[in-house]
């Protein structure tokens, strides 16, 4: 009777999908190509918020508590929401050094760290740029560090994540050479951005940037920074104003004195139905921009 009871507890154990939490939805569709039928994802914003101040719920706590693993864009672009709920969870599983905590900047060749640490740099960007994903390139190298983590902790399977990640690599591959023929027109143009985000996107596909909105990332313009805004994107003939989350305010209002084109583009999967997949965000976002310039 006992060693029937052991083996339906193992049966039901093995039965249960591995709990993972990720930070934002594109993450969370990488770790469901990785992880298919092993894996329970859930992601704790929707991909319409400021991905620096995401809304801290309580029903995020309990997601977090219960997790097996968690999942995060990493360079601190979570820093000013997740520690505090980490803390309210108790989870020490999925806490930054153990095996739970999957941190997908490892390997990413971070763009705009800063020399110096000043809160006059502004607040959001201190180890860099972390809107990496907006290089489907760098999409792999979390792909591979989501794949490492799950074999971390569950490594019974590691031949599974290792399959299913060859596979999701090689259909990364034939969407980044189709999307470098699509964005072939980007390749030159002049894009001013609401908030610093854009810089991978821009490298991969030939865009220039004119300006940014924002002073320093997080330090909303001034008056006179709009002014001498308003006469680079004239100068440099920028084509389009890309803002994500924020008040479409300014850039209607540097539309309205340019005729710039303005163009609202989420720096995250899900923010609407046609980009519920990393793979499908990133084609609605070239795709998008492509027909702006065009």
């Amino acid at each position: 009777v006992t060693l029937a009871v052991a083996w339906v507890c193992a049966r039901a154990a093995l039965a249960q999908p591995i709990r993972v939490v990720t930070t934002f939805p594109d993450l969370a569709d990488i770790t469901r190509q990785i992880g298919k039928n092993l894996v329970s994802v859930e992601s704790l914003a929707t991909g319409v918020e400021d991905p620096h101040g995401v809304p801290m719920k309580p029903s995020f706590v309990p997601r977090l508590n219960r997790a097996n693993i968690l999942v995060v864009t990493g360079l601190d672009d979570e820093h000013s929401w997740l520690p505090a709920l980490l803390e309210v969870a108790s989870n020490p599983k999925i806490l930054l050094g153990q095996p739970g905590y999957i941190d997908c900047s490892v390997g990413i060749p971070v763009l705009e760290a800063p020399t110096r640490l000043d809160r006059a740099e502004g607040d959001l960007h201190p180890k860099g740029n972390p809107h990496y994903l907006l290089d489907p390139a760098y999409g792999k190298i979390a792909a591979q560090n989501i794949a490492t983590g799950l074999a971390r902790s569950f490594p019974q399977y590691q031949a599974d994540f290792d399959k299913n990640l060859k596979a999701y690599l090689g259909e990364l591959d034939n969407w980044i050479s189709r999307w470098e023929k699509i964005a072939a027109p980007l390749r030159g143009v002049k894009y001013v951005e609401y908030h610093p985000e854009w810089v991978y996107f821009a490298n991969r596909f030939g865009l220039k940037r004119a300006g940014s909105i924002e002073l320093k990332p997080g330090i909303e313009p001034t008056p006179n920074h709009l002014v001498e805004l308003v006469q680079q994107i004239k100068q440099e003939k920028a084509q389009v104003l890309i803002y994500g989350s924020q008040n479409p305010r300014i850039p209607q209002q540097l539309q309205g004195e340019t005729g710039i084109k303005v163009l609202r583009l989420y720096t995250s999967a899900g923010s609407r139905s046609e980009t519920d997949t990393y793979i499908k965000w990133i084609d609605y976002t070239v795709r998008s921009l492509v027909q702006a310039v065009s």
